[in-house]
């Protein structure tokens, strides 16, 4: 399983880096499972048709796609579209920030979980 984390570098630079969640053997034989990340809650957003030039995460979170495509850009000019069932993590808080532009005409649902500093 993967992620894709959203990140500045040192210079303020925003990039898309793809992650490789660790897993393991999950209890009663029914998959695998991760470590436990620490998170604070959970937001629910539906979004329609929108554009948000560039800005930063507002905190650490991983956003979740159920419905609909985002398409995001960073600083370093990479563009990534992600549809249903994709995980972002949104870390870039600092630096020259992304933007993000809901894609079709479905309407967007996705989960913002914010974690645990």
């Amino acid at each position: 399983m993967k992620y894709t984390r959203i990140y500045s570098d040192s210079k303020g630079e925003s990039h898309f880096e793809d992650v490789e969640v660790e897993m393991k053997a999950a209890p009663y034989n029914t998959g695998a499972i991760s470590e436990m990340v620490a998170a604070k809650g959970v937001q629910f957003r539906v979004s329609p048709d929108y554009f948000v030039d560039w800005h930063n995460a507002p905190r650490r979170q991983f956003v979740v796609n159920v419905t609909g495509t985002l398409e995001v850009t960073v600083s370093d000019g990479a563009k990534r579209s992600f549809g249903p069932g994709t995980v972002l993590l949104a870390e870039d808080v600092t630096g020259k920030g992304h933007t993000s532009r809901g894609i079709g005409s479905a309407e967007r649902f996705s989960l913002f979980i914010p974690l645990d500093d």
